[in-house]
């Protein structure tokens, strides 16, 4: 039997998860996990880049874990883990910091965007593409599902690999993305321009994961459109995004194409509820599982120490040998007397 691929990703247990996490990443992850040797990251050290609540983090760790589990991880097959619980992230992270230069980290989008107007920035939002490098590098991973505005971010991890891999030896498995053909970007229901997010200032036009039914058809009701009075499937048209966007919603949850979904409707009003009714049939299981596993702290912290071991054991091999290669004194060569 042929040994199956590595598979990673992550996501910060800050905000609230939205339908756009669940339909660029978490439903692609549920699926693939069948397929791939899976490692999924709760990123809690990449939390720490900005301004943050120490005790809003270590909940919302257990919180993300809850959901995870609930959106349909399976413990059993897959290795959930929280970040700061391996040491071998921050260790290699220094490795990479070494490896990749001012030049690339400099030109990083996210950190364009992230430090833009802030009077204080923390050198960890500069330099933390490298500690992502790290997350991805430490578990030998050969597919990173990822969104559009993430690509960047495993080019330079490619990058750095490659660059050590010849300087070093062969340490790190060379990763590729991965991104979704459909609804990798779902955007904001009332500002349609923009990307639906779950750090967003203003949540009126997200749907979160752990929205109510009435909560849901109340937000999608209120979803902008526009003037035309048609439903039909236009990109890259501005002046069509809000039902561009509700087609391709649509269309992600009952797996089909946006120009097919708009064929199905004449009116606004029918697009919106159908949407809805879709939105809600998926979200709703995974609210009631999430209240059973956040209500029971045992059986969460039983899963997340269980994949702490196994990341550990894959972490410490990975580490090793980076450390070897770049020249480390091994520590159990230095003796009492030496």
């Amino acid at each position: 039997m042929a040994k199956r691929e590595r598979m990673l990703s992550g996501v910060q247990p800050t905000g609230q998860a939205t339908l756009g996490n669940f339909l660029g990443a978490f439903r692609q992850w549920r699926a693939q996990q069948e397929e791939y040797e899976s490692t999924f990251l709760i990123v809690d050290e990449h939390a720490l880049t900005v301004e943050h609540n120490p005790v809003a983090l270590r909940e919302g760790t257990l919180q993300m874990a809850a959901l995870l589990f609930a959106i349909g991880i399976d413990p059993m097959h897959s290795t959930v883990v929280v970040q700061s619980h391996v040491a071998g992230h921050a260790q290699l992270a220094w490795l990479m910091e070494c490896t990749a230069t001012y030049g690339e980290l400099s030109r990083m989008i996210q950190f364009k965007d992230k430090s833009r107007g802030s009077a204080m920035v923390r050198a960890g939002l500069f330099t933390y593409p490298a500690l992502m490098a790290a997350d991805i590098l430490l578990y030998q991973t050969d597919l990173v599902p990822v969104g559009e505005d993430q690509s960047q971010h495993i080019e330079l991890t490619r990058t750095v690999a490659t660059r050590f891999n010849h300087a070093y030896g062969q340490v790190f498995t060379i990763p590729r993305a991965a991104i979704p053909p459909l609804a990798a970007r779902v955007m904001d229901l009332s500002h349609p321009e923009a990307k639906m997010s779950k750090s967003s200032a203003d949540g009126q036009g997200n749907i979160y994961l752990l929205d109510t039914d009435d909560q849901i058809r109340r937000k999608i009701a209120k979803a902008k459109t526009d003037l035309f009075n048609e439903v039909l499937y236009v990109e890259d048209d501005p002046e069509r995004a809000g039902v561009r966007n509700l087609l391709e919603i649509l269309a992600a949850l009952t797996d089909r194409e946006p120009k097919d979904v708009a064929a199905d409707f004449q009116r606004y009003g029918d697009l919106k509820e159908a949407t809805a009714t879709a939105v809600i049939e998926q979200l709703s299981p995974i609210r009631e599982r999430y209240r059973d596993y956040v209500a029971d702290r045992t059986q969460l912290s039983s899963w997340l120490a269980m994949g702490r071991e196994r990341a550990s054991e894959v972490a410490s091999h990975t580490l090793a040998r980076a450390y070897e290669a770049v020249g480390f004194l091994p520590s159990k060569e230095v003796k009492n007397g030496d």
